[in-house]
């Protein structure tokens, strides 16, 4: 009744083997699938019809239907090629969002217009296929897992996944769960009501109400222990929360996207992290290539820094050379895209110079130990490289600062705010 009322045609079998003759004769779009027929509740019968079913239609979603305590059968559907996996009780709404999600994903049925890729720089092939994948899912409300190396862009991703979904008039909300600590982990994701423990002086509106209607970005929840993965795992499935101090359930109505740089797979063989809670949220895994796969796109991320870098700080746009361009391509990168980026910026504030070539590079990228830019690149303060420029600049030019200013690239007037800023005095 439910599905017919949203505008499908749906056909009912009481059993496997009326089910397999509709299989035979007809291409179904989706399949709705229970896990026990008879009473039996082992679910083997489900998995059987399931791999029944893929053989003679390996491309038709099958959404299995299993009770709580089939989780670990409802994994193995997933292995044996289930689209995905619903709990009784279900919630119609969600469950018709998963019908449309498994339907327009296998069918091509998502059109994509006017896709914003603005956030992402780049036109490799393996870039392309990327972004290719991200069109067909960003309209749908699937869960997303963005794997890859730290640095090549996940966050940037789920924020294009985001911009391109019907939900993108809605709050984007990220989080970082390697940064809140476990006994925060509640409060911080859920809220709390003021008294609810020591310290509660206020009510506090957790990351999942905030995100309500919208995108939830969880990044790096290889790094949740397996408690917090609990807890987290039963608003993934249900999308009911309770707040800290308040035993009323909440709904929230959310799309999930997540991403580490953690070999999950290897983390669910060694128990660390929970199977049902990895099947939950990968059910679209997009993987980046890291940037010494993708060497194209170097001259294009080196003009959009540079350019980004200029803006910002009111300077004039340098020209790369050629020869820049290529020691900058051969380059091996292991913090990826955000060392480049670095890399960009430091050798515009040590040099100054309106022509940036392969030595200025070089001699951003190998400055020695002893020399203080060097001391704040490790760091790993922007700040403090800019700081330390405008102090050699300014000794270099004996504190004269229109010639200071102009061997920085930036205007008297850009000059005096920097050194404002920093407290330096001549």
């Amino acid at each position: 009744m439910l599905l017919r009322k949203a505008g499908y045609e749906v056909t009912t079998v009481s059993g496997p083997a009326e089910a397999m003759e509709v299989v035979r004769s007809t291409v179904p779009k989706l399949v709705l699938l229970d896990m026990n027929f008879t009473r039996a509740v082992t679910g083997d019968e489900g998995l059987t019809l399931l791999r029944q079913i893929k053989i003679f239609h390996p491309g038709v979603p099958v959404i299995l239907m299993t009770a709580w305590g089939s989780i670990p059968l409802a994994v193995e559907g997933i292995r044996s090629g289930a689209f995905d996996f619903i709990t009784k009780p279900w919630d119609n709404k969600a469950l018709l969002n998963r019908v449309e999600t498994a339907i327009n994903l296998s069918g091509g049925n998502v059109t994509v217009t006017q896709f914003d890729r603005s956030r992402i720089i780049g036109s490799s092939q393996a870039l392309m296929g990327v972004l290719d994948t991200v069109k067909r899912i960003a309209a749908t409300d699937a869960p997303v897992l963005i794997m890859g190396e730290n640095g090549t862009g996940k966050e940037l991703i789920a924020e294009t996944i985001h911009a391109n979904s019907r939900r993108s008039g809605a709050p984007f909300v990220k989080v970082n769960l390697g940064g809140i600590s476990r006994s925060l982990f509640e409060s911080e994701m859920f809220g709390h009501k003021k008294g609810s423990f020591t310290g509660a002086t206020a009510d506090r509106e957790g990351r999942f109400a905030v995100a309500d209607k919208g995108t939830i970005f969880l990044d790096e929840i290889g790094e949740l222990d397996v408690n917090s993965q609990v807890k987290l795992l039963r608003v993934l499935q249900e999308h009911t929360f309770e707040v800290l101090g308040d035993s009323m359930p909440r709904k929230v109505d959310i799309r999930v996207v997540c991403a580490t740089n953690a070999d999950l797979a290897s983390m669910v063989a060694d128990r660390t992290f929970r199977e049902d809670l990895f099947y939950r949220i990968n059910l679209i895994t997009v993987t980046l290539p890291p940037l010494r796969e993708r060497q194209g796109d170097i001259p294009e991320l080196v003009n959009h820094f540079a350019r980004q870098f200029s803006k910002a700080n009111h300077m004039d746009m340098p020209d790369i050379t050629p020869g820049a361009m290529a020691y900058l391509s051969r380059l091996p990168y292991p913090g990826n895209i955000r060392e480049l980026k670095n890399l960009v910026e430091r050798t515009m504030l040590i040099s100054g110079s309106p022509s940036l070539d392969e030595h200025a590079f070089k001699s951003a990228a190998s400055l020695t130990p002893d020399s203080p830019v060097a001391s704040s690149v490790a760091s790993g303060s922007l700040e403090d490289i800019e700081r330390a420029a405008i102090e050699k600049a300014l000794a270099r030019c004996g504190g004269n600062m229109s010639a200071a200013a102009l061997s920085l690239g930036i205007s008297r007037q850009a000059l005096y705010r920097r050194m404002e800023k920093f407290g330096i005095s001549t």
